[in-house]
């Protein structure tokens, strides 16, 4: 029989279990590194490293040609390696901006959805209540008809009261007759 382990309130549980579990690669990590590179590209920020980059490449290219220095690429040959490696970035960047133009339109797609989806339910919510109001003014066009004032109540009493005093005259002479 196995025996179960002694419960001790020395330490919180699950703390064992935190540390030793691996983390889950986010499935939407990579979109977010996208969005962010379509984000930084498009900055002036990014635009300016971009050129004094190049400035730099070029400046020092051309200064090491002219004192025999280790040098990069050649200015002679129309900076090759500058336009390598631009043209890698650019090959990357390229892809990497669809993708994040990919993700908006996504998210666009789904924000118009839930827009729509509200506006059926204001739309609803609406007729609804037009609907609310027009009973209210009817229902209170039928009492305002109904609505007894006290003339006409007095009125209306004093005929009841003929009525009966009317009534009660011919059955009085009736019996007061024989």
């Amino acid at each position: 029989m196995a025996r179960t382990p002694k419960v001790t309130l020395e330490a919180p549980r699950g703390r064992s279990g935190v540390l030793t579990r691996t983390p889950r690669p986010s499935r939407d990590r990579f979109g977010r590194f996208t969005e962010w590179i379509a984000r930084a590209m498009g900055t002036p920020a990014f635009l300016l490293m971009l050129t004094l980059f190049c400035l730099i490449w070029m400046t020092y290219t051309v200064l090491a040609e002219a004192n025999g220095w280790w040098r990069f690429d050649s200015a002679a040959l129309g900076f090759t390696a500058l336009t390598l490696i631009l043209s890698l970035q650019a090959s990357y960047a390229a892809p990497l901006i669809l993708l994040a133009q990919n993700r908006q339109d996504d998210r666009d797609r789904v924000q118009i959805e839930q827009d729509r989806q509200r506006a059926e339910r204001n739309l609803a919510d609406t007729e609804y209540l037009a609907r609310e109001v027009v009973a209210l003014r009817m229902a209170l066009t039928d009492v305002s008809e109904q609505v007894v004032t006290r003339d006409v109540l007095r009125q209306e009493l004093k005929a009841l009261l003929e009525q009966l005093d009317a009534r009660e005259q011919p059955a009085t002479k009736t019996t007061e007759a024989p």
